[in-house]
């Protein structure tokens, strides 16, 4: 006989409970690592709204601050990654002449979409992740990349097969 489900008005109960319990020292650890009440207080309701997708977890917590706290250093690498993302974005399209410039939903798609390959891209090591993106993104070749980065051609290939490896595996893992 299979265990039952939990019980969801349970699971809410012990969301609320930790909600009340930990959301204003969770607000207050935010703003003293972020200096900076508002985004501390975003990152705070983050951090619960995705709890909320997790309630079955809240059930058997021991260090409920340190699961929270957790969460909440996740999302701000995650909030940072897409900041970085999204000024290099505007920093490119601010050299694109007018008329090639993309209109504003398309420019949320290409925003969204490199935002999703920089956190894909985020597992792979530093000179893989540079080996990748030359390739990908620059049209460089293996030799010029080699010399970029002051490894050898072999180096490189290794590395670029690593890197189309780790995607395949990412993709495989959506």
């Amino acid at each position: 006989m299979s265990p039952s489900p939990p019980n969801p008005t349970l699971l809410h109960a012990d969301v609320q409970n930790l909600y009340s319990d930990h959301h204003g020292w969770l607000v207050n650890w935010l703003r003293r690592r972020l200096r900076d009440t508002d985004n501390a207080a975003d990152l705070a309701q983050d951090t619960f709204l995705y709890v909320l997708g997790k309630p079955e977890q809240v059930t058997h917590l021991r260090e409920p601050r340190a699961w929270l706290s957790t969460i909440a250093k996740g999302l701000l690498i995650d909030r940072f990654r897409r900041h970085k993302v999204e000024q290099a974005y505007l920093q490119a399209l601010a050299h694109l002449p007018e008329q090639q410039m993309p209109a504003p939903e398309e420019r949320l798609i290409l925003l969204e979409t490199l935002t999703r390959i920089d956190a894909l891209l985020d597992g792979l090591k530093p000179n893989v992740r540079t080996a990748f993106l030359l390739s990908r993104l620059e049209g460089l070749g293996y030799q010029t990349i080699a010399e970029r980065l002051g490894v050898s051609l072999s180096s490189v290939e290794k590395y670029m097969a690593t890197a189309i490896r780790h995607c395949f595996l990412m993709r495989q893992a959506l």
